[in-house]
């Protein structure tokens, strides 16, 4: 009985595998063109996106005050508009929550009087608790600084690691532009729904490098080095792993940006949800493309020889 129950088992888990590589059976008898051709678009339009509306850079990166208030709930939306009114200057409020406290974040411009926003948050809200600090600009620049260098140090890095693994040119070449894609993807869509650029955020990116070259490596691995006889029928079996893979991921960043009191984790599991998007379709569209063309061309020259 064991063996019985355990050969069903099996079976079942070999036709749902079988049913989900007839989905993305389409994705493999794509012609490589339109493959390379359309993820080549949507990274255009990213880049027009970020030439229109870059990211706004968070008070860590370009310095400003920050008033905390414990204990106030209000409308941040509104308390924005009548703290801008009252002190002429643009403010923007985030409300926070968590186990047994509540309260917003108030953020304004470098040089407003923190004392002052207080008093106006007092008239309202005498009761609330509250707390400021001041990031200056010079300190704000270093942060910027050291957030672009970490990004290229990263990229060198993981250029570096990609090619002395796979030792050649295009499949090398194609997960670092892979990788690029959905960094500019992900900072696009945070800057087109008004998510900050800061040093969390920056962080989020970092980790997108190592998320989005993992299915890239599994793919070209996979094409490269098959055991298939076909690059079909080793591209679904590389696309059903990192389907898995990859959805797993997301249905855990969901959550997290779910049931998060934290503005902050928010953002981060927001831009990583980003980036793992902008992944699905350069590692399973565009970079499967350029294989294929790529495999194909190799394949001719060795035939013609």
């Amino acid at each position: 009985m064991p063996k019985a129950k355990k050969k069903a088992k099996t079976t079942a888990g070999e036709n749902v595998r079988a049913k989900k590589r007839e989905k993305l059976r389409f994705l493999a008898e794509m012609e490589y063109k339109k493959m390379v051709m359309y993820p080549l678009v949507v990274f255009i339009v990213a880049l027009l996106l970020l030439a229109v509306r870059f990211p706004t850079l968070g008070i860590d990166l370009q310095g400003g005050v920050v008033v905390t208030a414990h204990g106030v709930s209000a409308d941040p939306d509104d308390l924005a508009k009548d703290l801008t009114d009252q002190l002429g200057v643009p403010i923007r409020v985030e409300s926070f929550s968590g186990v047994n406290v509540n309260g917003v974040r108030i953020y304004a411009p470098v040089g407003t009087d923190p004392l002052k926003i207080i008093d106006v948050m007092k008239e309202k809200y005498p009761d609330a608790d509250y707390t400021h600090s001041e990031v200056q600009p010079t300190f704000g620049e270093i942060a910027q600084r050291q957030g672009i260098r970490a990004i290229i140090f990263a990229f060198m890095a993981m250029a570096l690691v990609v090619f002395l693994f796979f030792r050649s040119l295009v499949p090398s070449l194609t997960i670092i532009f892979s990788a690029l894609s959905d960094m500019t993807i992900a900072v696009a869509l945070m800057g087109l729904f008004g998510i900050e650029l800061t040093t969390a955020t920056i962080a989020a990116l970092l980790m997108l490098i190592g998320y989005t070259v993992d299915s890239n490596i599994l793919l070209t691995t996979k094409l490269l080095k098959r055991k298939e006889d076909t690059i079909e029928e080793a591209y679904l079996n590389a696309v059903s792993t990192g389907f898995t893979m990859s959805t797993t991921t997301l249905g855990a960043l969901f959550m997290l940006w779910l049931i998060s009191t934290s503005p902050t984790i928010d953002n981060i599991a927001v831009v990583l949800i980003f980036g793992l998007l902008a992944d699905f379709m350069n590692t399973w569209v565009l970079n499967a493309g350029v294989l294929k063309w790529y495999l194909g061309r190799s394949a001719s020259k060795g035939g013609s020889s």
